[in-house]
């Protein structure tokens, strides 16, 4: 017996787990936020948490498609896209260059890592 999957409009599928991306805000990633997550059944709540850096992975346990040959599920495992905006007013630019001004570099964990491993090249 053979069975043919047809490509899913938001899910790649590996043997029983799922795979998608789910794009979020600059703000919802550096903030935190509550977000709704596809699934095969209905959206699921999914709290993201505060700093979650472009390309986070997350995985929701039994999300993911009926074992045929016995009880459970495979999972679901979520990239978090963060989306940068665009067509910014005047007064949006201005806000995030004040914020960018405001800080200190800690803040930052690669590249806080990558400038000191830079300073130790060169001295």
């Amino acid at each position: 017996m053979f069975i043919t999957v047809r490509p899913h409009k938001y899910f790649k599928r590996k043997d029983y787990d799922l795979y998608c991306e789910v794009p979020i805000s600059f703000t919802q990633a550096t903030l935190g936020c509550e977000i709704d997550v596809p699934t095969l059944d209905a959206p699921v709540k999914y709290s993201v948490p505060e700093g979650t850096q472009p390309g986070t992975v997350f995985r929701i346990k039994g999300a993911g498609i009926q074992n045929l040959h016995g009880a459970g599920k495979g999972d679901l495992y979520v990239t978090m896209e963060v989306e940068v905006p665009r067509k910014l007013s005047e007064k949006q630019k201005d806000l995030l260059r004040q914020f960018d001004e405001s800080t200190t570099g800690r803040e930052y964990e690669k590249k806080k890592s990558f400038f000191e491993k830079m300073k130790d090249a060169f001295s």
